[in-house]
């Protein structure tokens, strides 16, 4: 059996990850998994949440990952997110100065369509926080 996993962590913007790692932690629609080497083939759809990549070196890099794939054979995981950001570049004050203003503006919108986008972002701000308060 290998002693590394290679990860690719990928989304529209650029790659995120391209290395050998201990094993990933990957927040699965149908419940968290954990990706290590020997891992039976699997394919998945991701949820909203914190993905925890575990380094050879014992270190933990957090992602909040939102929707898209991951799909692990032959002690490879390739994870193709819809939205990934690092936990370290956010702002728990600043995201909550957003959530408020994102209500602000839903209790504003003019129609239907200006409302489904304000929910939306929303809805993202509110994931993030949560994904923040639980990667810490």
């Amino acid at each position: 059996m290998a002693e590394a996993l290679k990860l690719e962590l990928v989304s529209p913007e650029k790659e995120l990850a391209s290395r050998l790692v201990k094993q990933v932690v990957v927040p699965g629609t149908e419940g968290e998994f954990v990706a290590m080497p020997g891992h039976a083939p699997l394919l998945s759809t991701i949820k909203p949440g914190v993905l925890v990549i575990s380094e050879i070196s014992g270190q933990e890099t957090r992602y909040f990952v939102r929707g898209g794939y991951a799909e692990m054979a032959n002690d490879q995981l390739i994870v193709l997110a819809e939205r990934a950001i690092p936990l370290k570049q956010l702002d728990a004050a600043e995201i909550e100065k957003e959530i408020r203003w994102a209500e602000e503006d839903l209790e504003d919108a003019r129609d239907d369509e200006e409302r489904r986008k304000l929910q939306e972002r929303l809805d993202f701000l509110k994931q993030l926080k949560q994904a923040l308060e639980l990667g810490h």
